[in-house]
């Protein structure tokens, strides 16, 4: 029976657990003129030296790898892990001993030294035997035994190129799904079976990776063979893009991992890349938020269409600092770049900013949209949210900036809680403040992007890397998805498209269960359920179970461009909002939550 990663991690705690014990017996039996045996402080030391290995390879994930795959890297954790845990405990053994012998402890160290890096060096040893590894030159001892998916025009393409240049690579097989290729070779490499003959050809041929190279593969594909390989400790990947293939860049780590986004299938969306250009080469663009998810991606998406100067606002350093630097690195000779802090809620600094490089095009990305943080900090929300988008847009008309776009949510739509209803408020500034003049405002609506800083992908990701649970607050609950690099496109490009006052919403696609997001992403995390569970922890305050992109009397009037609708809009007055968030002043956090609820409600 095969076991699985969390039964072989627990097997390997405990004998490295017994090899510790062991050392002690062992350098006790050598040493023992100078130890008594009846001391329990030795005792405690052995624990403690147990203990604190067994939780630094736990916080490290040290027997979470494959053994027969033990490498020079893997070793040096091992022997850093030891060598931290037996000064830790030595330390606290002397701190209630007056004396220590050290020839004990130096001895219990060196044998526990040789006795855990070596059984992982020797089990792999074993491993190679058995393939018949063992007594191969050097060099192709460390070649990564491999199975491709596919033998069809991209798999061809691929594996010629690859045998050309095989680096750490070595094809072991091919599986097709085609009967009449069962059997024969490709370039002298057999095609050993179909898909569903993975395990057993994995098991069989010592697999250690398994490279899909099937570029047309749809997501169900990508999950049907993901299922294959879930019941084997390898490594699934997909073969480089095209591109990479013909230009010979073919080493290993090329190799594309296999992302929740090709799953979810969402196609790359197309740009009228001649209009955008129109739109900002040569021109002065202010990105607000510039340092998060959408706004950095905004960003490295305007400084393809060689704009004069790009503005990176935020309020945040350390963000405006890494996203400076690397399109500095990317543009700096062609783009001047300027990195300014500030944050929306000053609107004095706001104004200053706008008036000295007036911008050409405005991207408002800053706001906060962590919807359980806001509901516990109602008025942080309400500043940031609303007045601070009601600054920058007022320090945009001030300085004549031609197009104002901002960032929305789905959740601006019948909210139900403080987040979604700010930017509802904030939407309904940015449209009322579309009068006859200079400046374009426009909103842009969307829901969530894979990946972004407060989505569901990277706390998933952290939770399967700590071993689970992945937790969900309700298993019926259901949102749409799309990538950072598609909504920060599509934006840019209902930016051009704006004449004013509208608000432009995304196609998001189809829906996705949250719930079917989570074990899509342990499967390809290489874990079955069984070893990762997926746990219901009930419904925070303020989410609600679905999201839309609009309410009913609100359908798109037309879609203007591919993935890209306009909402009927109605016109409100900034003076009505303001009055409301006045009378809010005095109020409680629990009053202000439900109030700014009502209002958004009562203004869709």
């Amino acid at each position: 029976m095969e076991l699985s990663r969390k039964q072989k991690a627990v097997i390997l705690m405990l004998l490295d657990s017994t090899f510790i014990l062991f050392s002690a017996f062992l350098a006790h039996y050598i040493v023992k003129e100078y130890v008594r045996p009846e001391d329990q402080f030795y005792y405690l030391m052995i624990g403690i030296s147990i203990l604190i290995y067994l939780a630094f390879g736990l916080r490290h994930h040290l027997f979470n790898h494959i053994s027969r795959y033990t490498s020079v890297y893997e070793i040096t954790r091992t022997f850093i892990f030891i060598t931290v845990s037996f000064a830790v405990s030595g330390f606290v053994t002397l701190v209630f001993m007056q004396s220590l012998s050290y020839r004990y402890i130096f001895l219990m160290y060196v044998f526990s030294l040789l006795l855990i890096p070596g059984s992982r060096v020797l089990w792999r040893f074993y491993h190679e035997y058995k393939s018949g590894q063992f007594f191969v030159e050097s060099s192709k001892e460390e070649k990564i035994r491999t199975l491709i998916v596919g033998a069809g025009d991209g798999g061809n393409l691929f594996i010629s190129n690859l045998i050309k240049r095989p680096g750490e690579v070595k094809i072991i097989g091919i599986v097709d799904g085609d009967p009449g290729k069962q059997g024969s070779l490709l370039y002298n490499i057999p095609i050993l079976g179909k898909e569903e003959d993975i395990p057993a050809l994995i098991k069989k041929y010592q697999i250690d990776q398994v490279t899909i190279a099937i570029p047309s593969a749809k997501p169900e594909d990508l999950e049907r063979i993901l299922e294959y390989c879930s019941t084997s400790d390898v490594k699934v990947n997909q073969m480089p893009s095209i591109e990479d293939v013909l230009k010979g860049k073919l080493s290993v780590n090329r190799f594309r991992e296999i992302d929740v986004v090709d799953l979810l299938g969402r196609a790359e969306v197309k740009l009228d890349r001649s209009m955008i250009s129109d739109h900002l080469e040569g021109k002065v663009v202010l990105v607000s938020g510039a340092g998060g998810s959408i706004g950095s991606e905004i960003c490295r998406q305007v400084a393809k269409f060689d704009p004069k100067k790009l503005i990176l606002l935020g309020h945040g350093e350390n963000s405006i600092y890494l996203i400076d630097k690397e399109l500095k690195n990317l543009y700096g000779r062609s783009i001047e770049i300027v990195p300014i802090i500030a944050d929306v809620q000053d609107r004095d600094r706001i104004f200053k900013v706008m008036a000295k490089f007036k911008p050409d095009q405005v991207y408002h990305a800053a706001a906060h949209k962590h919807v359980p943080l806001m509901e516990y900090n109602p008025t942080e929300s309400i500043k940031n949210n609303v007045y601070g988008t009601k600054n920058i847009a007022e320090a945009t008309k001030a300085a004549n900036v031609k197009s104002f776009v901002m960032i929305s949510t789905d959740k601006a739509v019948r909210p139900t809680n403080v987040m979604g209803s700010t930017k509802r408020m904030a939407e309904m500034i940015v449209t009322a403040l579309n009068e006859e003049g200079h400046t374009k405002f426009a909103v842009v609506r969307f829901g969530n992007v894979l990946g972004s800083r407060g989505s569901v992908i990277p706390v998933f990701r952290e939770q399967i890397e700590r071993g689970g649970p992945v937790t969900i607050t309700d298993f019926r609950m259901i949102r749409y998805f799309m990538t950072i690099p598609e909504a920060s496109r599509l934006v840019i490009q209902a930016g051009v498209l704006a004449r004013g006052g509208e608000t432009f919403i995304l196609d998001m696609g189809e829906p996705v269960k949250i719930y079917d997001l989570a074990k899509k992403m342990v499967k390809l995390s290489g874990f079955r359920e069984s070893e990762i569970p997926i746990i219901e922890t009930g419904i925070r305050p303020g989410e609600k179970l679905y999201e839309e992109l609009l309410v009913d009397g609100q359908l798109a009037k037309k879609q203007v461009f591919e993935k890209i609708f306009i909402g009927k809009n109605n016109k409100y007055d900034i003076n009505q909002i303001l009055d409301f968030l006045k009378s809010l002043e005095s109020k409680t956090d629990d009053k202000i939550r439900k109030e700014v609820v009502a209002f958004a409600n009562a203004h869709q």
